[in-house]
């Protein structure tokens, strides 16, 4: 298990570290929408066909991002976070995830050895981390914080759709209207974790 330094930590990928097999970060325009309720579907759909394909390989397999959260406005895109024993060793996962339609589009060797594959219907982003990773920590308890706090949901809709505005209008990447709402994620990460007796790093 991940410790409270490790999962109050802000681990910034390195984006020159990324290797990417097909393109590079999705370009615009950044789609903001409301919630669709046939989001929490798709993902109970796509989650039995990832426990089908690897069985007991699939440790965790959880829905994160906005798209988890009811009520909230998202990318049009589920967030899969896919737990397995080891994300350096492709061979027990890739061919089974490609065969039942995930495309394996960048490794961030430097970043938990995260892995990342997409599916084009329903569009979906399936994150693959390591049992010891916290960023599958922080991602269910930044999941859970929106889903019980209706102001910090608020803000967090404002601040999504404030960094689409600029990106779209910039013609930016998926990266940088990330980039723009970080202040905003940062502080709600800070509330989750004190509220969780965790000190939040810096």
């Amino acid at each position: 298990m991940p410790t409270d330094d490790d999962i109050t930590r802000h681990h910034d990928a390195d984006p020159d570290d990324a290797i990417w097999l097909t393109g590079g970060p999705t370009p615009g325009p950044v789609a903001i929408v409301g919630h669709d309720p046939a989001w929490h579907t798709h993902f109970t759909t796509l989650a039995a066909r990832i426990r089908t394909v690897l069985g007991p390989r699939a440790l965790s397999v959880e829905h994160v991002g906005s798209t988890a959260v009811p009520g909230l406005a998202a990318k049009p895109v589920i967030d899969i976070d896919l737990t397995v024993a080891d994300p350096s060793d492709e061979a027990a996962y890739r061919g089974a995830l490609e065969a039942a339609g995930f495309i394996l589009v960048v490794r961030d060797p430097g970043w938990h050895e995260h892995r990342c594959f997409r599916l084009e219907a329903p569009a979906t982003n399936l994150h693959v981390f390591g049992p010891d990773c916290p960023e599958t920590v922080r991602h269910r308890m930044f999941r859970d914080w929106l889903r019980g706090h209706p102001g910090d949901r608020a803000l967090y809709r404002a601040a999504k759709e404030a960094a689409a505005a600029v990106t779209n209008d910039e013609g930016g990447t998926v990266m940088d209207y990330n980039a723009r709402k970080e202040g905003v994620i940062r502080a709600i990460y800070a509330r989750a974790f004190a509220s969780a007796g965790l000190a939040g790093s810096d």
